[in-house]
């Protein structure tokens, strides 16, 4: 198989211990029925919280941006999945260690090719298939039930300093509220073949010209600077009371479990109310 690197892997077995420099490889391990032998983590967080009961006493790899390469080769993985932008600079050697599967892990359609990958590697194709087709189903029927409604707007937003990061269009939350008839304000990226950036930095001057319907907030461990400007209380959002705070796996969506998570948040946040009323 060829992973977003463009390099070709070839297992004589399927994975049964693979390890995950991303929440993505513990998420679509655990999907898929296999438990990973480590992961990498948030920090001070720890692992990914709605993953956290079903990984328990697997040993911990560190943050993503900077794994712990000792511990993978202590625990003998026989793949690697990862996102592809973090571990550029340690490829080789974790190559050394065992298999790679660098993914991009930006878009919907990113997930979808990763969920097929991963499903190959770990010899469990037809359930990764099975994954993908029922996601596509539940986003096709969301958005039917959507059709016909007042488009919305939205800004998923991020960042604790004084001036908040908006995502683009092509990112897998954002791209997701855009299929389910949401207008997301943060726009087209200008690379889309390249996928990053994934966003940008918006004053908020700027953002009150938008004036999206809803505002989702991706948590932070800092308080979020650009709430104390006085700007803040006159967005629209805000004064109608649908500024949101949504989980960590909104920001690293592409894992089978994590994607359906988000669609539930939409569902139960956006889809069941109408924003700005």
């Amino acid at each position: 198989m060829t992973d977003d690197r463009g390099e070709t892997l070839r297992l004589s077995a399927p994975a049964t211990q693979p390890a995950a420099i991303s929440t993505f490889g513990a998420d679509v391990a655990m999907a898929l029925g296999t438990v990973p032998v480590a992961v990498t983590d948030y920090g001070l967080q720890g692992v990914p919280e709605y993953l956290a009961s079903q990984l328990r006493g697997v040993r911990s790899l560190g943050p993503r941006h900077q794994p712990n390469l000792e511990v993978l080769s202590s625990v003998r993985p026989d793949l690697v999945i990862a996102i592809r932008r973090y571990t550029e600079k340690d490829g080789d050697q974790i190559q050394a260690i065992a298999p790679l599967l660098a993914l991009d892990l930006i878009t919907i359609q990113d997930s979808l090719r990763a969920v097929t990958l991963a499903g190959q590697a770990l010899g469990k194709p037809t359930k990764a298939a099975a994954l993908n087709d029922r996601f596509l189903e539940r986003v096709q029927s969301l958005a039917e039930r959507n059709k016909g409604k007042p488009t919305y707007t939205v800004a998923l937003l991020t960042s604790g300093s004084e001036t908040p990061f908006v995502y683009y269009d092509h990112f897998l939350p954002t791209a997701l509220l855009e299929r389910l008839g949401f207008d997301n304000v943060g726009g087209q990226p200008p690379n889309p073949d390249s996928g990053i950036p994934l966003g940008y930095r918006i004053s908020l001057e700027a953002l009150l010209k938008l004036n999206p319907d809803s505002i989702l907030l991706l948590p932070t461990s800092r308080q979020r600077a650009f709430t104390m400007n006085p700007i803040w209380p006159y967005l629209k959002a805000v004064r109608t009371g649908q500024v949101y705070e949504v989980p960590h796996y909104w920001k690293e969506g592409a894992g089978p479990i994590a994607r359906e998570r988000i669609l539930d948040d939409i569902q139960r946040l956006l889809l069941t109310s109408e924003p700005g009323k």
